[in-house]
């Protein structure tokens, strides 16, 4: 199967993806494997653990700075990136399959969901992934139970207020607050 038709690289461009796609079922099983991981990474009892668990679902190894609180969700782990001194609080969910990066220095508050995944709004075609990228630049702050959507930039220095549903990207060195997030004000730096 060539690269452009492998169901990992589809859901992380962006291409439309069926469920009769031949590795569907290779992707569910990765699926499995997850939920599992995840009930050891929310048995954890205490932040070392938690992060260790994590490196595992991601396959990557998460730096020593960055502290992850249980419970945490992830779908798929694969397509997750996180990078150094991020904090991550309480009962946030990452839905990964069209890639979440997440950059130095970035907070993230309790009960953030980062939202990759997408469906169309078409009846007959609605069980289809449609996946976008999420990427939170460094420095940035996602207040406590927001949503960011698929495909949005959260740029260097940007908070997103508490509560706020994010649909478009957030310029560096601004505040959004809302549902649909909005403009508030800009940071002076």
């Amino acid at each position: 199967m060539s690269n452009q038709n492998n169901i990992f690289e589809m859901m992380k461009s962006g291409k439309e993806v069926y469920q009769d796609h031949p590795q569907y079922n290779d992707f569910m099983d990765i699926v499995a494997k997850t939920l599992k991981q995840n009930l050891a990474l929310n048995n954890a009892d205490n932040v070392m653990d938690v992060r260790e668990k994590l490196s595992e679902i991601i396959e990557s190894k998460i730096d020593e700075s960055t502290a992850i609180f249980a419970p945490f969700h992830i779908n798929f782990g694969k397509h997750t990136i996180i990078g150094k001194n991020v904090y991550i609080n309480h009962a946030c969910s990452f839905l990964d399959l069209g890639g979440i990066t997440i950059e130095d220095d970035v907070l993230i508050g309790p009960k953030v969901n980062l939202i990759t995944e997408n469906h169309p709004l078409d009846p007959n075609n609605r069980k289809t992934l449609i996946c976008k990228p999420i990427l939170i630049k460094r420095n940035a702050w996602i207040g406590a139970a927001s949503t960011i959507l698929p495909g949005v930039i959260i740029g260097e220095n940007a908070v997103v207020a508490a509560g706020s549903v994010v649909t478009k990207d957030v310029p560096s060195n601004t505040v959004v607050a809302g549902v649909p997030a909005k403009h508030v004000k800009n940071i002076k730096i």
